[in-house]
């Protein structure tokens, strides 16, 4: 299994409807409900948008056809203390999340025409995420760069399998700590955050019990 890299970069225009994209906002079929999870405080909070990517897009670069070659898949997750803006509560730590701690939505289609980029508001009525960056796929980064990837190796994990009953499961997306003009993404000391999927859920396109965990150097 090849890793499929981000390479994420500032765009000069706006990434355009559901096209790739990391941080900004995501693009949702129009009317379709921003996913929203209870806090500790039993009141509905929504996930941190993480990316979308568009599968036709990166169907190029999936030489072994892990993923269906169209639609969009979109990721969130529990991320707000790693970004700096709460307190470790409602946060995904060393250990393998329940399936509630991330949403990863699939979209079968994504004609620009039916969907509508979602903006999640700041107590100020400021957009709460970092500004978009587009995204270009590789199979290969340079030595020391940043490992944003689909199918990542297990190359941050300090023992030879996950924890029981995930033994056999993959590395869907791995998000690398790193920094920008309005944000510091930092997991525990430069770690990973880590999207898991079981080997049956990836054949069948099956994305609703998809784990995560975060792996710390």
């Amino acid at each position: 299994m090849k890793p499929i890299y981000l390479i994420l970069s500032m765009p000069f225009d706006r990434v355009e409807t559901c096209s790739s994209r990391f941080w900004g906002n995501p693009d949702l079929p129009r009317g379709f409900d921003y996913p929203m999870y209870i806090d500790n405080e039993g009141d509905p909070f929504p996930y941190f948008f993480i990316c979308q990517i568009n599968l036709e897009e990166l169907a190029p670069f999936d030489t072994d056809n892990l993923l269906p070659h169209k639609g969009l898949l979109s990721f969130f997750a529990k991320i707000d203390h790693y970004m700096g803006y709460a307190a470790y509560t409602n946060c995904i730590g060393g250990g393998i999340c329940p399936p509630e701690d991330v949403k990863v939505l699939y979209f079968p289609d994504c004609d620009p025409a039916e969907f509508e980029e979602f903006v999640i508001l700041d107590d100020n009525d400021q957009p709460s995420s970092p500004q978009e960056m587009q995204i270009n796929f590789a199979h290969s980064i340079e030595r020391y760069g940043t490992e944003h990837a689909l199918f990542a190796p297990p190359d941050h994990r300090p023992w030879e399998t996950w924890d029981p009953p995930f033994e056999d499961w993959e590395i869907l997306l791995q998000i690398d700590s790193f920094n920008g003009m309005d944000f510091n993404l930092n997991f525990m000391d430069c770690g990973v955050l880590d999207f898991l999927i079981s080997p049956e859920d990836l054949k069948q396109r099956k994305f609703d019990n998809v784990r995560a965990l975060v792996l710390s150097t």
